[in-house]
């Protein structure tokens, strides 16, 4: 996220209210209720992770050993055992529809 000067966008009225509470300090100002993008949706992390845990589940499948998946994919054999759980419950429950 990209800083704006308060100049280009607010009235000096509102940048004179603003001093009197926050003197030359930066300020988050978060979107109106509704306008927020969901986590992983701007930059679609969500499905680049989605699309890492299905290849790790399919090479799982294939008999790639937990310890090499983590090696290979930077993650702990504890995350591979959950994401491996976890695409194992999405896919049955895929099948059960």
């Amino acid at each position: 996220m990209g800083y704006i000067k308060a100049e280009e966008v607010l009235p000096a009225e509102v940048i004179e209210l603003i001093q009197k509470y926050a003197d030359g300090v930066a300020i988050y100002i978060p979107r109106r209720d509704g306008k927020r993008a969901g986590w992983g949706e701007v930059n679609q992390a969500k499905e680049k992770i989605y699309v890492r845990d299905m290849d790790i589940y399919e090479e799982y499948r294939r008999g790639t050993a937990a310890g090499d998946l983590a090696e290979k994919y930077c993650l702990s054999e504890k995350s591979i055992w959950r994401i491996v759980r976890k695409m194992k419950g999405n896919c049955q429950s895929r099948q059960t529809v």
